[in-house]
């Protein structure tokens, strides 16, 4: 099944008693050494389903599940990869008439799991009185962020082990600046601790909740730790240094249980700070297990990419000779779209003049603006390059497809009360009807009725506009009118229903827009999954459903309306096997633990690549294990960090090039300001060993 190096074997043989701590840089194998291993024990006889895989991000999960694919075993041994929320909630399921006991209002009745978009909901629930009261009156926030960022406090005290009615003392201790700020710190407190309450008493289960009801009651229960003891008897823990201190905390006493352990660290990992991930703790792991192991050679970058790594974190030492060239290319132009422009250039140079595959082919930027993003694929759009987006963070609303589900969820619902302007609707009929966007505007101001959402028939057209519109839309728009208006006069669904039933019936068929429109077509999925799963968090909790007109659609859509961010969703990280180019923001790359040959880094003079996101009402490094309680934040503090995370993740990102590397740079930045960020001034020094020389030189 793999071609192994001889390290690699090395962990796969190793006797099936062993507890082995495998660390080393990404792309030296890690991951796959632990897939075999997997694989190994199964066809020495271990029960699948007695073996623990835990992976910190789901996206890790996939070669896992690869490996242990058996077409003879039967699928109840079939190991199930999991998260440590993943089996946390399968404890608190199993065993919740142990939880049930005390502490939440509805006692033994089973809880309900809040996803990303169900919390926020309920966070929004609770919070909007206080805001109306004047909390917060001092952030510039958008509220969808404004509740992330509370929920994200909620998650730091519960995944590092403090308690939740200390969010609000830690940062403000450590606040330095405004005095205006301390209010803003009390009023986070405040939410907090309403939400909190607000779960205990409808046994509702957010990420925060489940991880401190797992750790705290369930976990150190006799009964619980038996089953896990006797279900469980070997591990293969991955990625260990994404994972946060409480998931290290349990593992670290399970670990002498186990007839065997594989444990996988990434040496220079640990992206994912703003979620908690922490990888001192992790790296205390090494410590209880019987061995440890050091994987060095990269089976990822060539040895010029290697040099160019090796140069960019020794910036003092002897450069590369003249006959070895480093394998960067500096792509600099004076304006955002002529930068644009030269990086799809050279994209379609790649693809057509030396035959490499798209998907080898990544571009990736520290952020990635609704701007940006259009720039670059209505560019790739033009060359005819294929080309997929993943940007987990950007509001589903904004997605092109799921503001055409939402609009016509706003046509077939009537009594919602909710009017999409005329411009929503032609932009709903573009793209549905795949029609141009003259022709849909023009449609849409002869047939749409914004008052009483009405659509009238397309055979009441004159002749005349009829062909200018052409028949072939006119058939497409006569079928999608027929489907709402027949769905107006039936019994409704659930939304979720409503729209699958739209696209299977009506969107998906040949010449209409999803048809052809792969991204589009994983979009929809993603919106159908979103719903659903926000329906399932609400029915069964039975909150403010004591008005007669509630309406679980009519709530998602303004939910969505007001920003909300969606839920992780698989499918849009697992169509990596797609050929095609991948734009993404950079951390979300370094998530998805895959190679390239070419990277593409976008706006590399921008200093977003150092700084983080404005986060006013939380803090990961204040909220953290290591953090000095009452020690102050200060800017020093924060240039530091910056700094830090930037190398992590230049480093990051070059062990997971094979080949090459761009840097794409435009002196005037999106606001038209000159840029220069520490990131191209630390290339700088490696490409030319003089700090006033400017990289633009070298194109």
């Amino acid at each position: 099944m793999y071609s192994l190096t001889s390290n690699q074997l090395a962990v796969v043989e190793r006797p099936l008693s062993s507890s082995l701590f495998l660390h080393g840089p990404a792309g030296t194998g890690k991951t796959t050494a632990g897939a075999a291993r997997l694989k190994r024990l199964i066809d020495s006889g271990v029960r699948g389903d007695s073996i623990l895989v835990l992976t910190s991000h789901r996206v890790l999960q996939d070669l896992y599940l690869d490996a242990a694919t058996d077409p003879d075993a039967p699928a109840s041994a079939d190991p199930v990869p999991m998260t440590m929320s993943a089996l946390a909630w399968r404890v608190c399921n199993r065993f919740w008439h142990i939880v049930g006991r005390g502490g939440f209002g509805l006692g033994k009745r089973q809880p309900v799991f809040l996803n990303v978009e169900a919390a926020q909901y309920y966070m929004a629930y609770v919070t909007r009185p206080l805001m109306n009261q004047g909390a917060f009156e001092s952030v510039t926030l958008p509220r969808s962020r404004l509740y992330s960022q509370i929920l994200d406090s909620l998650n730091k005290s519960a995944t590092v082990g403090f308690p939740y009615t200390e969010i609000g003392a830690r940062l403000d201790s450590a606040w330095a600046g405004d005095p205006a700020q301390h209010n803003v710190y009390a009023d986070v407190q405040e939410c907090a601790t309403r939400f909190r309450e607000f779960c205990l008493q409808h046994n509702l289960l957010d990420y925060s909740l489940l991880t401190e009801t797992f750790a705290s009651r369930l976990w150190p229960e006799p009964e619980v730790r038996q089953h896990l003891l006797s279900t469980y008897r070997h591990l293969i823990y991955d990625n260990v240094e994404e994972d946060v201190p409480r998931s290290h905390d349990i593992v670290r006493e399970w670990l002498h249980e186990f007839e065997s352990a594989l444990l996988i660290y990434d040496d220079g990992g640990g992206y994912r700070k703003f979620l908690g991930a922490d990888s001192h703790t992790s790296a205390a792991l090494g410590d209880v297990c019987g061995e440890q192991l050091g994987f060095e050679d990269s089976l990822v970058m060539s040895a010029p990419v290697a040099r160019l790594a090796d140069s960019l974190a020794q910036p003092l030492s002897t450069p590369a000779e003249a006959n070895e060239p480093l394998p960067l290319d500096v792509l600099a132009e004076r304006f955002v779209p002529q930068m644009m422009d030269t990086v799809v250039g050279r994209v379609s140079s790649l693809i057509v003049d030396l035959g490499i595959p798209p998907s080898e082919i990544v571009i990736l930027a520290p952020t990635l603006s609704d701007a940006m993003t259009f720039a670059l694929t209505s560019r790739l759009e033009a060359a005819l390059i294929p080309w997929r987006t993943l940007r987990p963070s950007r509001p589903l609303r904004n997605e092109a497809a799921a503001q055409v589900l939402l609009t016509m969820a706003e046509l077939a619902h009537p009594h919602w009360d909710l009017h999409p302007t005329r411009f929503d609707v032609a932009y709903a009929f573009m793209r549905s009807l795949d029609m141009d966007l003259v022709r849909a505007q023009m449609l849409t101001d002869i047939v749409y009725r914004p008052r009483d959402l009405s659509l009238s028939a397309f055979d009441r057209i004159n002749e005349e506009m009829r062909e200018r519109l052409t028949f072939a839309c006119g058939d497409r728009y006569s079928a999608l009118r027929d489907w709402i208006l027949r769905y107006r006069g039936a019994q409704p669904v659930p939304l979720d229903l409503c729209l699958r039933n739209l696209l299977v019936d009506v969107l998906s068929q040949p010449g209409f827009g999803f048809h052809t429109d792969i991204n589009g077509a994983r979009v929809a999925a993603s919106v159908i999954d979103s719903i659903r799963a926000f329906r399932t968090a609400l029915e069964p909790a039975f909150v403010n459903l004591d008005h007669p007109d509630f309406d679980f659609g009519q709530e998602y859509v303004s939910m969505l309306l007001e920003g909300v961010l969606p839920a992780l969703y698989m499918e849009a990280w697992r169509s990596d096997t797609s050929n095609a180019v991948l734009v993404a923001p950079a951390y979300s790359f370094l998530v998805m633990n895959r190679p390239a040959a070419f990277q593409f880094w976008i706006d590399a003079s921008s200093s977003a690549w150092y700084e983080g996101l404005a986060q006013p009402l939380t803090n990961p490094y204040v909220l953290s294990r290591e953090w000095p309680a009452g020690r102050q934040w200060t800017f020093a503090d924060a240039e530091q960090m910056g700094l830090l995370n930037m190398s992590q993740l230049v480093a990051g990102l070059l062990h997971r090039c094979r080949e090459r590397l761009a840097l794409a740079i435009s002196s005037l930045g999106e606001s038209g300001f000159e840029q220069r960020g520490p990131m191209l001034r630390a290339f700088q020094r490696v490409i030319d060993r003089e700090p006033a020389q400017d990289p633009a030189s070298r194109r």
